[in-house]
């Protein structure tokens, strides 16, 4: 026993702390050298100078002459300019930015000449486009899943067959087969059959990305319904027989009395399953969901910058998961001092 205790203080003393640090560093560094070193031998050229306007950036608007015309009169207002262009019969008015105009009033124009070039507002990038919107269904992924799974966890330790097997056969079917799957019959089979009904009354119909949380839901929640019921039935079932002797329903024991107690034991397997959630969204692009790596995809066919956006698509699915792990921390920290 005194040679385990000696063993870890040695382990732990500051000088073994300062070297186990180091040593994580240079593996990092050893990590980041060889990637460099891969990409230097097949003369991949780094751009990440680029790599900020896939977040935010100005799109150039440029204004052609449509047909043969004349500029007619140039006015300021204040710090913009009214622009009259006379072309094929018609005064055309246009409103640009001081600055913009490389064109003097009497100038004539032809079809396809540039009449005025300047940089519109900031508009949010394809990767802020995707980012956005795959935290948002993974935000109502995770609410319905809930949801589902505390229903379902419920009916799984219910003495009635109707919801105990309902429950049973839910878990099994979505447990049975691939995600990918799924969101194919959801959005192929159920989608095309939803759609087609909405557009023969001629009602709008649903966009993919709702057959994609529905898929996402009532995946997650087949998983949620099992961690529930191990959180149930790690309750004494005194608790339950106390609370029926009280005049409490069955389903008024559970949601006031059991299922209180048992987040404390769901929380972690939760966090884990929410966690695979975020990275299960990715999948929702093969139904046309531009969620993020779908948007990582559509950056790197239009610029060719493979290394750099699929590395910033892995930090940012790492700071979505590892902010969700602190936060379910956190709740465990306070869960635990009640």
């Amino acid at each position: 026993m005194e040679k385990n205790v000696s063993n870890i203080k040695r382990l732990s003393n500051p000088t073994s702390y300062f070297l186990s640090v180091v040593g994580f560093f240079i593996l990092v560094g050893l990590a980041v050298g060889i990637v460099y070193g891969a990409t230097a031998a097949v003369q991949y050229q780094w751009r990440w100078f680029k790599v900020p306007q896939y977040f935010m950036y100005k799109p150039t608007v440029t204004i052609y002459a449509e047909d043969d015309g004349e500029i007619k009169s140039i006015t300021e207002k204040g710090g913009e300019v009214e622009l009259l262009v006379e072309e094929g019969g018609e005064t055309h008015t246009y409103m640009v930015p001081k600055g913009s105009l490389s064109l003097d009033e009497g100038d004539m124009l032809s079809p396809g000449d540039i009449i005025a070039e300047y940089k519109d507002g900031w508009k949010p990038g394809i990767l802020l486009k995707g980012l956005w919107l795959t935290l948002k269904i993974s935000f109502m992924s995770t609410i319905f899943g809930i949801l589902l799974g505390i229903i379902g966890g419920v009916a799984r330790v219910s003495d009635t067959p109707v919801l105990k097997w309902s429950a049973i056969t839910y878990v099994e079917i979505v447990r049975g087969s691939p995600l990918l799957v799924q969101i194919m019959i959801f959005y192929f089979v159920l989608g095309t059959t939803i759609n087609s009904i909405l557009s023969m009354h001629g009602m709008p119909i649903i966009h993919p990305e709702w057959y994609g949380i529905m898929a996402l839901s009532v995946f997650t929640g087949a998983y949620v319904v099992e961690i529930v019921r191990a959180g149930i039935e790690a309750i004494h079932p005194g608790q339950i027989e106390a609370a029926r002797s009280q005049g409490l329903t069955y389903f008024q024991t559970m949601f006031h009395i059991i299922l209180p107690q048992a987040l404390k034991t769901i929380l972690p397997p939760l966090a884990g399953q929410f966690i695979n959630l975020i990275k299960d969204s990715s999948l929702l692009g093969m139904i046309s969901v531009t969620e993020l790596t779908k948007a990582t995809r559509e950056g790197i066919t239009t610029s060719l910058q493979t290394f750099e956006l699929w590395l910033l698509c892995a930090v940012l699915y790492l700071s979505m998961t590892f902010t969700l792990s602190m936060f379910v921390q956190y709740l465990e920290r306070r869960t635990a001092n009640k």
